[in-house]
């Protein structure tokens, strides 16, 4: 920088200014206000910015604008100074280093430089003066997270108090490089020692490399959100927890997008096979709907709760301290509990045709239940009664009704009776039918279940009294709601 301020000094020694040209002090009696390395940059700014970068260090631009003043943004001295000073071809010194280089101040004159540095100045006061009121930064008094739960992390640094490894620098913390050293002057190969000391710095940018890694993880999958984290703990059960913290290492490998997936799969998985063991637990007891399943389930945990031996005195103590306290909230409902829930459409026995050999069974599982199938009418063991007649789709004009069978239908045992009888009257074949079934379900499902007529007949592609037809059947199945 004494060289720097030396041309400074060389260039304003004109008119009578006093320079002191040393690195220590810097004795600026007047100001001079004319371009030696940029266009838009004065002799004064110079001298202040590197002034500035003494005094403040570099990197903090925000202070050294204010240093130099003009209104200067810290963005533009950042960029000037890496522009100038950085990329010069002649660095560490600007590229126009030499006392001789004229070119820019015989290029703009003075009286012009400082007009057009006076409009700037003036432009920039009244843009400053017409913006908006801002709120007033108020530096942390600590560097520290906003909940006390994340110890040692320091926002500012994107450090921890405990880093990974963190006693790696231990290793290289005495360890000095000098030029020459480490060569035999004899033969110029490495020393011993010397090699030593590369591995042990290779091993230890090896665990900076993993240290960053880490972090990487940490800020990517927003760990240290903790208190949305662990709102969203509180909502599973155990075994979602269980089976999340197994997943866990999986994320060092995947984006958040990708991780949030794979964990809902995993938990979607989860829950299908807990509602599939307890179906199949109701079906190995004859339990043939869900509203007996849940009844059952309910008795199940009575049983457990009355099964606990307790004494008299114990249990006139559990009961005053049950008084007094308030009751917990009740956790959410799981996955399979929502999987196997009563309100879900059923496909009853009745509707489904009691011929086949496992509609026969479900009608005899829901008669053990207490549940008695007579025709098309379920008459329930508490005196209530649902009464759905059984669906027989109706002929349409000028479509003459066919008979299928294994021969021209080969996917006929796929179908129910009745849907073999619809597809009997609408004059369809049974895979076709199953194609559009399953698109009309995939519909359904988008709007919880509902689904309008008009929708239905565009999904099926064919003739519109036939995708009404589809359409009424699986209204009267249970299968979908009409919206």
């Amino acid at each position: 920088m004494g060289v720097i301020r030396k041309k400074i000094a060389a260039r304003g020694g004109e008119g009578g200014v006093k320079y002191v040209c040393d690195v220590c002090s810097s004795d600026i009696t007047s100001t001079n206000s004319f371009p030696i390395f940029d266009r838009e940059w004065g002799a004064d700014e110079e001298l202040l910015l590197l002034e500035g970068a003494e005094i403040y260090g570099l990197g903090s631009w925000s202070d050294i604008a204010d240093h130099i003043g003009g209104y200067r943004h810290k963005d533009e001295v950042r960029d000037h100074y890496l522009e100038v000073y950085v990329k010069s071809p002649n660095f560490p010194l600007p590229k126009r280093c030499s006392p001789h280089d004229m070119e820019l101040a015989n290029e703009i004159s003075r009286e012009e430089f400082q007009a057009r540095k006076k409009r700037r100045i003036e432009e920039r006061r009244e843009a400053a003066k017409n913006a908006p009121a801002l709120q007033p930064k108020t530096k942390p008094t600590a560097s520290v997270p906003a909940c006390h739960e994340i110890q040692g992390y320091m926002p500012g640094r994107l450090e921890f108090e405990t880093e990974y490894a963190n006693e790696a620098e231990e290793a290289v913390q005495h360890m000095q490089f000098d030029p020459g050293d480490g060569i035999n002057p004899r033969t110029g190969e490495l020393e011993p020692e010397m090699e030593l000391k590369l591995t042990v710095m290779e091993i230890y940018n090896c665990r900076l490399t993993q240290r960053a890694e880490r972090k990487k993880v940490i800020f990517e999958h927003n760990l240290l959100d903790y208190r949305e984290n662990s709102k969203l703990e509180k909502k599973r059960t155990k075994e979602e927890k269980d089976l999340l913290n197994k997943a866990k290492p999986f994320a060092r490998m995947m984006n958040q997008v990708d991780f949030e997936q794979f964990c809902e799969g995993l938990i979607d998985e989860l829950n299908l096979r807990q509602a599939i063991a307890q179906l199949q637990e109701w079906r190995g007891l004859r339990i043939g709907d869900l509203r007996s399943g849940e009844k059952y389930e309910q008795e199940k945990a009575l049983r457990i709760q009355k099964s606990i031996p307790l004494g008299s005195m114990d249990r006139e103590r559990l009961a005053t301290s049950q008084r007094n306290k308030q009751q917990p909230p009740p956790e959410p409902p799981s996955g399979a509990a929502l999987l196997v829930a009563p309100e879900l459409p059923i496909r009853s026995a009745a509707t489904a045709g009691i011929s086949s050999g496992e509609g026969a069974n479900d009608a005899k599982a829901a008669e053990a239940n207490g549940h008695h199938i007579n025709g098309a009418s379920v008459v329930v063991a508490n005196g209530t009664s649902s009464a759905k007649q059984k669906y027989i789709p109706q002929p349409i004009p000028g479509v003459q009704p066919t008979s299928l069978s294994q021969d021209n239908a080969p996917d006929l045992h796929l179908l129910t009776s009745e849907e073999a009888k619809l597809c009997e009257t609408i004059r369809l074949q049974p895979k076709p039918y199953l194609m559009i079934k399953e698109q009309i379900l995939k519909e359904a499902l988008k709007g919880n279940g509902s689904l309008k007529k008009k929708q239905a007949k565009e999904i099926c592609r064919l003739d519109s009294q036939k995708g009404g037809r589809i359409f009424d059947f699986m209204v009267n199945a249970g299968w979908v709601v009409k919206a």
